[in-house]
């Protein structure tokens, strides 16, 4: 977010990027949490939370879903021998996960 009193000497800093789970915690701050929304663009924080929050929802993910595909049983041997059951699995497992992160960390 650009200042609004601006001398024209300081270049613009590069905003950092926010993914897919960045602008959904974005667009929930936006719609239920305006209160923490207006402080967050106030501050010029909105861009670095959301950042944030898209970098713990990945790494929260990756930590998940080999957990859930040892329990969902999408094994290397059953890779080999049926993919497309593999494929459905691990589509579950990451839907599962994507949930999981979604009610931890975005939705809050």
């Amino acid at each position: 977010m650009r200042r609004l009193i601006d001398n024209g000497n300081t270049p613009a800093a590069r905003l950092p990027y926010i993914g897919h789970y960045g602008r959904l915690r974005k667009a929930y701050l936006e719609q239920y949490r305006p209160d923490l929304y207006t402080a967050l663009v106030a501050n010029e924080k909105l861009h670095e939370h959301c950042a944030e929050i898209d970098e713990a929802a990945r790494s929260r993910i990756d930590l998940i879903m080999p957990q859930l595909a040892r329990s969902a049983g999408a094994t290397e041997a059953l890779k080999a021998t049926d993919p497309m059951k593999w494929v459905g699995l691990m589509n579950a497992c990451r839907a599962q996960a994507e949930e999981i992160a979604k009610f931890e960390l975005i939705y809050v």
